[in-house]
């Protein structure tokens, strides 16, 4: 084991997400997939732990968002074009919601493409990560 990555050990932390609000906890969660909340932060490397992110479809919108913000998607074929509203997102897939809520909350670059591996989301309450021994992660509503 190297000098860095004695300095980075990865930890793992559990959000759970029943009344959170969306924005909210997407930025505590892509801080600490970042690696802003240690020391040895450096804006060029991953630094950042991993999140587990249980009881999605239990996480709140506030304001009109549910009905007026939108989602689009293209298939890639001309007219393609798709929507769907944040209510239906949350209803079919609330795991899809908070992983574009997060990558939204990343720089746009290769790092960040590697860091939102490290971000795993599920709609209920399990997950097959109890092996980590996951450390709740607090976030204030």
């Amino acid at each position: 084991m190297n000098r860095e990555e004695a300095l980075c050990q990865r930890r793992w932390y559990i959000v759970d997400a029943e009344g959170k609000v969306l924005g909210r906890m997407a930025t505590e969660i892509a801080k600490v997939l970042r690696g802003k909340h240690k020391a040895i932060f450096t804006p060029n490397q991953d630094a950042g732990d991993f999140v587990v992110v249980v009881n999605a479809r239990g996480l709140k919108l506030t304001g009109t968002k549910l009905e007026k913000k939108v989602y689009f998607r293209h298939t890639e074929y001309p007219g393609g074009i798709r929507e769907r509203t944040a209510a239906q997102m949350l209803q079919e897939k609330p795991e899809e919601l908070v992983r574009l809520a997060v990558k939204g909350m990343l720089p746009k670059n290769r790092l960040s493409r590697k860091l939102v591996t490290k971000l795993k989301v599920y709609g209920g309450p399990e997950h097959p990560h109890s092996a980590q021994k996951p450390e709740p992660l607090t976030i204030v509503t």
